[in-house]
């Protein structure tokens, strides 16, 4: 829906029925895109639950067929694009961008796995830089900038234009508008899954809709490294002990620290540094026809800020 809403946002309009219906077909496509990425990890973490169903894999006729049913997932994403936008002059940028958006996320999908695999805990690999850098381009290109980044190709944005400069409005710059989107929808992924990762500590089963496991099943999140940042020599050595570990009573010490350590205060003063900092940034975006629209990047912002679930 990220794709319809921001091609209406664009347009300032509502959508005609061929308009709406292209729009619809990317936003698919960046569904194919991410049930090809799920599909493959849950192999790669050899997960056994997704979204409370039995894992694609699993399924006693797919076992590892599913291998070859991600790379069709990934393949009709292509067979879409061809069908329905190769007559556009846009076309060629569509298949680039998602071909540059997977190659990001399997770069940070690698960084995921070598420094976090379940059965080998090692915090000396974990650091707030290295989940930074796992965050941008494992979530953040394909969720936030890919659909917005589509959204804008069909809305014929052009790669430049010029537009009043925000410190002075009777001259004019040049404005790169797709890597001014990125420049905002990237740091916005980050803070959606910093959140997502605050959640999974700190949310309730009926808030969240899950059983928060980051802890057990050492994944190098937000909480365990600004716990580890902050740690004295004694707090490090209960992490080292037991974080990553499929014990409850171990699971519970790790939360002793990051009480200890008054995380969700170190979050919630995240939180509303990171949202000053991006409302900012949107409001020194100049409009012009035919160009960017603060609303889209308010609207993703809206959704997210203070989300509980």
């Amino acid at each position: 829906m990220s794709v319809v809403d921001t091609v209406e946002i664009l347009k300032g309009r509502t959508l005609t029925d061929e308009e709406y219906f292209k729009a619809a077909v990317l936003g698919w496509c960046v569904e194919l895109l991410q049930a090809y990425f799920l599909v493959a990890d849950d192999m790669m973490d050899t997960s056994i639950t997704r979204r409370g169903q039995p894992c694609w894999y699993r399924l006693p006729n797919v076992n590892m067929i599913a291998i070859n049913d991600a790379f069709m997932l990934e393949a009709a994403i292509y067979r879409l694009l061809k069908t329905h936008f190769r007559r556009e002059k846009y076309y060629v940028d569509l298949m680039d961008l998602f071909h540059e958006v997977t190659y990001q996320t399997e770069m940070g999908q690698l960084v995921d796995l070598i420094t976090a695999p379940e059965d080998s805990v090692d915090l000396d690999k974990f650091s707030l830089e290295r989940h930074r850098l796992i965050v941008i381009y494992k979530t953040a290109y394909y969720s936030f900038y890919l659909p917005v980044a589509l959204a804008m190709y069909m809305s014929n944005i052009p790669e430049s234009y010029t537009a009043p400069s925000p410190s002075s409005p009777s001259q004019s710059e040049t404005v790169h508008p797709y890597a001014l989107a990125q420049s905002i929808l990237i740091p916005l992924g980050e803070y959606f899954q910093i959140q997502d990762d605050w959640l999974d500590f700190s949310g309730t089963p009926e808030q969240i809709g899950k059983i928060g496991t980051d802890i057990v099943d050492n994944k190098c999140s937000w909480v365990v490294n600004t716990a580890l940042a902050l740690a004295n020599p004694e707090q490090r050595r209960v992490l080292d002990e037991n974080y990553g570990r499929k014990d409850g009573n171990k699971e519970e010490k790790v939360k002793q620290v990051f009480g200890e350590l008054k995380v969700g205060e170190k979050y919630a003063a995240y939180e509303e540094k990171v949202v000053g900092e991006l409302k900012e940034r949107i409001g020194r975006i100049q409009e012009v026809e035919g160009g960017l629209r603060r609303e889209v990047f308010e609207s993703f912002l809206g959704k997210i800020y203070r989300r509980s679930k």
